[in-house]
């Protein structure tokens, strides 16, 4: 077999399975969701049209009830191996999708597509699945995420550096694959939402809370005895006066429609949207 046709992945899709299913054991408040599933509430609310078939993917199907219209027949696709035996589910990966072309007119994934192997494979899948004039409403945890959790880990490794957080995409990258995946009328926008903590380890629960943690493929070094130390450290050094430090965490949002002869008319922007022609046009430098 000629390897060279199966590049290895990023990410290892057992530990994507198991990051979920461990936080499905938390007691956490799974506040990352809560606000992912507001925000695609409210967006699916400004489409004026019924749709027959829906099908969410990921964890943010445990909201499906806030996000869809009522009375719309939806199938659950949350990502893990254990699933609950009452709500039926599919368990699946974006770049791997066993449905059959127009299959659905509603297709939403939220919160997990920043760690997909072949994401472009991914929204390509997507689209294919959609019926004609079928909507894809996305989400992924955009470039900037993390950004002050990664430098304290970047600092406590001192000269053992050790990828412990997956990078992200930007928006004008993200923006990009959704055009390429041959969706029409697309649209992309980004929302950081900034929260403050008390300590780092805060920071990690939630993280594990969401299932949402280190899917990198490859061995996992030792961090040492003195991690917790240096970490608390470099917590102090950027805390202000309150003792807090603020992370972020940059949503990035996509929507696009299968391809048809009558397309919807866009759903209105927000001040926090652009459309693409908007960011592919911008210089990158400017």
């Amino acid at each position: 077999m000629n390897n060279e046709l199966y590049p290895p992945e990023i990410f290892d899709r057992r530990r994507r399975h198991a990051l979920r299913a461990r936080a499905i054991g938390r007691s956490g408040d799974d506040f990352l969701w809560h606000h992912i599933a507001q925000d695609m509430a409210e967006r699916l609310s400004a489409v004026t049209r019924t749709f027959e078939h829906a099908l969410i993917i990921g964890p943010i199907g445990r909201w499906y009830g806030q996000i869809l219209p009522p009375n719309v027949p939806c199938t659950l696709a949350p990502l893990r191996d254990v699933v609950a035996e009452n709500d039926a589910p599919v368990a699946l990966e974006e770049d791997r999708l066993p449905f059959t072309p127009g299959s659905f007119d509603l297709v939403i994934s939220a919160g997990t597509l920043d760690s997909v192997n072949d994401l472009p494979g991914a929204l390509i899948q997507i689209r294919r699945i959609l019926r004609p004039d079928g909507l894809f409403l996305g989400h992924m945890f955009g470039a900037g995420t993390l950004a002050m959790l990664k430098a304290m880990l970047l600092e406590a490794d001192a000269d053992r550096v050790t990828p412990h957080i997956h990078p992200q995409i930007d928006l004008r990258s993200a923006a990009d694959l959704i055009v390429r995946a041959g969706f029409t009328l697309p649209v992309a926008d980004q929302d950081t939402c900034a929260v403050r903590y008390g300590d780092w380890r805060s920071i990690v629960s939630d993280i594990r809370d969401a299932g949402v943690g280190n899917a990198l493929a490859g061995p996992r070094n030792y961090l040492g005895k003195d991690v917790a130390a240096r970490l608390e450290y470099a917590f102090a050094a950027r805390a202000d006066a309150q003792g807090k430090v603020t992370e972020s965490f940059a949503h990035i949002y996509l929507s696009g429609w299968a391809p048809s002869e009558n397309q919807p008319r866009p759903a209105k922007r927000g001040s926090g949207q652009v459309s693409l022609a908007d960011i592919l046009s911008k210089d990158p430098a400017g």
